[in-house]
């Protein structure tokens, strides 16, 4: 059973922020690595009261509703956004719009009708701003096939006039529902309403063609965006990029050249893709030349980059490579998920590096929330490894001693 913050410790917590305060960007910086939601709840509310607008801690609070949905702590998050609707800023479509979308990203699709809803009572005005929020609550609630009909009725109801935003949303719930051909259907609506098909609905679009399998589709929709005049970016490229014939790395390369000589600069999704296309056809050596030159092309490496990268030495047996890896994620806090993270530590036992094993469980142990440290408690004991051992010292202790 989750445990429940009474909404007066929320408000407490809240209260408490005028006496240690933190700025907005230090906030969501800590709360990227905080998974634990108790902590995360801390962190967001001694900022809720000081932020600038709506949207400058909306990001901060997405990220603390997240953490408390992943323990299923939803009766904290029902008394943390409840709360919020006391605040004198509620009279502001923008303020209350955040509060509609972390029901959505909780999943609480129920409780952001409602608040919608509530809008007359609060003197709230009704706006697209408010209509997309609902829309994006029902996407993030996974209710594809709700979006349609809440597009028909809503605008009727209340008088509110769909954008492009709105279109883009409903484009994207036919995308998820599997049905990318009715969402083709809406462009031409949009035109002949005069509403601008954006790069972000058009790529959506793109993406379930070819998720779908439908690369002749996905083709002919990349030349009507070429037509149309488009603004074609990075995020279209890569979904080409994605799904390029045969995954071979001289038409992956190929693309990134196109991106190139198009004026957009690959990203670290574009050469993720390309590393991983080396990495399947073996080719290690220039797998690691893309990863070892990411920050020359001004990248960063991401999760997915670490991820595959161990994922693939690992499969190769070169765990004391994959291990150098993971001591890099874990200084730019992009640690891989328990997956491929057990592929290294069983290969690390298996080749005898059993302070290096332990070392990577316990920084593991720090990092992740008690139901991941759980799992990684039992693989310690199935592994031999759960004794004490001195030596033992955590990545980020070697680190600092190196």
């Amino acid at each position: 059973m989750s445990s429940s913050i009474p909404l007066r410790h929320v408000r407490q917590l809240c209260t408490a922020a005028n006496s240690s305060s933190m700025s907005i960007s230090r906030a969501k910086s800590k709360l990227r690595t905080e998974y634990d939601p108790d902590k995360a709840l801390e962190i967001y509310s001694s900022v809720s009261k000081h932020y600038s607008s709506p949207t400058s801690s909306r990001y901060a609070q997405d990220l603390t509703v997240r953490r408390l949905a992943k323990s299923h702590r939803f009766a904290d998050i029902e008394s943390l956004i409840e709360s919020h609707k006391k605040d004198p800023k509620i009279k502001e479509e923008s303020y209350l719009s955040t509060l509609i979308r972390s029901y959505g990203r909780a999943g609480m699709f129920d409780h952001a009708l409602r608040t919608f809803d509530q809008m007359d009572d609060f003197g709230t005005p009704r706006s697209a701003v408010s209509f997309n929020a609902l829309l994006s609550a029902c996407n993030h609630s996974k209710m594809f096939n709700k979006v349609p009909q809440l597009f028909d009725e809503i605008p009727q109801k209340y008088g509110v006039s769909p954008d492009k935003v709105s279109y883009g949303i409903l484009v994207k719930s036919y995308c998820e529902a599997g049905s990318p051909e009715r969402a083709v259907g809406i462009f031409k609506e949009m035109e002949e309403k005069g509403v601008e098909i954006t790069a972000v609905t058009f790529t959506t679009v793109l993406n379930a063609l070819y998720k779908m399998g439908k690369s002749a589709e996905a083709e002919k929709l990349w030349d009507v965006m070429v037509m149309k005049g488009c603004e074609i970016d990075a995020a279209a490229y890569n979904v080409r990029i994605m799904y390029a014939h045969g995954g071979e790395p001289e038409t992956v390369m190929a693309l990134i050249d196109e991106m190139s000589n198009a004026g957009l600069r690959p990203d670290t999704i574009s050469y993720n893709y390309l590393m991983t296309c080396y990495l399947k056809s073996g080719m290690m050596d220039d797998a690691q030349k893309v990863y070892e030159g990411l920050e020359g092309n001004g990248c960063n490496p991401n999760a997915a980059t670490f991820r595959t990268l161990i994922f693939h030495l690992c499969r190769n047996g070169d765990y004391e490579k994959g291990y150098k890896v993971f001591k890099e994620s874990v200084r730019v806090h992009k640690i891989p998920d328990f997956g491929t993270m057990r592929h290294l530590v069983e290969g690390l036992v298996k080749k005898k590096k059993m302070k290096e094993a332990k070392g990577l469980i316990r920084t593991i142990k720090k990092k992740f929330p008690p139901n991941v440290v759980n799992v990684w408690l039992k693989l310690e004991e199935k592994l031999g490894l759960a004794s004490v051992d001195a030596d033992a010292d955590t990545v980020e202790e070697q680190e600092a001693a190196a």
